[in-house]
C-alpha cells in the first residue's frame, strides 16, 4: 500500500475543506485533500447530461450564495476576475451562481491544491508518525487532519478517535432534500426564472438554463420541502421526480408538461441546523479539527468561514 506524506490531511473538498486548504497553502503548508467525489461540488455539485446530442449540467445542489463577510467578498471578487462566478439577479441583487456550473468555484479552488478525488477516507488512526488516513488503497500520513464533511459524516468518523470532538457534528441534525432536474421541449409558461415559497411542497424552482454560462433550451431544477422530502424519502428516482414534477404543475397553476429528460437526486443532508457556538474547532493537544457550514452557518459563505477560521486555529497552534 503506497503511503503519502503531508504537514496537513483534509478530509472533505467542499467549500470548507478547500478554503481552509487554500490558506494553509498561502503559509507554505503541505496539504493534501481527500474527497469521495468523482469531481469538484459536493453540495455544489453540478450534474451534467447529454440530451438530442448537447451536454446541459443542472446546478442541482445550491443554486447560488451571497457574500456578506468582507473577506469573503473579496475571494468572490477573484473569482469574477477569473470567471468562475457571476452574478444571478433573479435570485436577488447580492445573489452569486459558479460559472459554468455551481462549482466553478470549487473546480478552480481544487486547482490551487493537491486534491485526490474518488479517495474515500474509510478510518483515522494515530500513531507516532501522525494521523494515518486508510482508503484502502492507499495510506496518508499527516501530522494534522482536518475532517470538512457533513456533520453526519464527520460524527461518525471521529467517534472513536476523537469522541469530545465528535459531539459537535452528532448533536447536528440536517434536513433532507429531493432535487428534480427536467428539461421541456418548450418554454414553460412561468415569466420569473427563479421562484421562491417556502411553505410549499417545491419551495424552490429555478429556470436553470437562464443562468450565466448555462446551455440548453428548457432546463429546471425543483428543491422539495424537508417535509415533502421526508414524505416520499424511501421512493426511488424516477417516482420521486414523477411526484414531485406533478406537485409543482399543481403548486404554479400550469398545465403539466411531459418532460424530454427528468433526473432526480436526494440529498440526506441538504441543510444542517446549525450549532451556536465557535465557526471552527481543533484539538492542539490531538492535531486534529472540524469545519463546515453546520458550525456557522448553513450556507456557502458559512461553509467558506468555517473552513478560514479551522485554518487560522491551526496556523496558531503551530506558531
Amino acid at each position: 500500500m503506497t503511503t503519502n506524506n503531508s504537514d496537513i490531511l483534509i478530509i472533505g473538498a467542499g467549500m470548507a475543506g478547500l478554503s481552509c486548504a487554500r490558506l494553509l497553502t498561502q503559509k507554505g503548508l503541505k496539504v493534501c485533500v481527500l474527497d469521495k467525489g468523482r469531481g469538484p461540488g459536493g453540495r455544489m455539485a453540478a450534474r451534467r447530461a447529454e440530451i438530442a446530442g448537447e451536454t446541459v449540467s443542472f446546478d442541482h445542489g445550491a443554486q447560488y450564495f451571497t457574500a456578506r463577510d468582507a473577506g469573503f467578498r473579496r475571494v468572490v471578487a477573484y473569482w469574477e476576475e477569473q470567471g468562475v462566478v457571476a452574478r444571478w439577479l433573479a435570485a436577488g441583487e447580492d445573489a452569486w451562481i459558479g460559472v459554468p456550473g455551481m462549482n466553478g468555484p470549487i473546480r478552480a479552488m481544487g486547482l490551487e491544491t493537491d486534491v485526490r478525488w474518488s479517495t474515500r477516507a474509510l478510518a483515522l488512526s494515530r500513531s507516532k508518525e501522525g494521523w494515518n488516513v486508510n482508503t484502502g488503497e492507499e495510506s496518508f500520513t499527516a501530522e494534522h487532519v482536518l475532517v470538512a464533511v457533513p456533520a453526519e459524516q464527520a460524527a461518525e468518523l471521529l467517534s472513536d478517535v476523537a469522541p469530545k470532538l465528535a459531539t459537535y457534528p452528532a448533536a447536528v441534525r440536517s434536513e433532507p432534500c429531493w432535487a428534480v432536474m427536467a428539461v421541456f421541449a418548450e418554454k414553460l409558461d412561468i415569466d420569473a426564472d427563479g421562484l421562491r415559497t417556502p411553505e410549499a411542497a417545491i419551495t424552490w424552482a429555478a429556470r436553470n438554463s437562464a443562468k450565466p454560462g448555462r446551455t440548453g433550451k428548457e432546463c429546471w431544477v425543483l428543491h422539495a420541502s424537508p417535509d415533502r422530502s421526508r414524505e416520499i424519502i424511501d421512493l426511488s428516482k424516477e417516482e420521486a421526480g414523477t411526484v414531485l414534477l406533478a406537485d409543482f404543475f399543481e403548486q404554479i397553476g400550469v398545465v403539466p408538461r411531459e418532460p424530454i429528460h427528468m433526473a432526480a437526486h436526494r440529498w440526506l443532508f441538504a441543510m444542517p441546523v446549525s450549532l451556536k457556538g465557535e465557526p471552527a474547532y481543533f484539538d492542539a493537544e490531538l492535531g486534529i479539527g472540524i469545519a463546515g457550514d453546520y458550525l456557522h452557518s448553513p450556507r456557502v459563505e458559512g461553509a467558506f468561514l468555517s473552513g478560514r477560521a479551522l485554518a487560522e486555529l491551526v496556523l496558531a497552534a503551530r506558531s
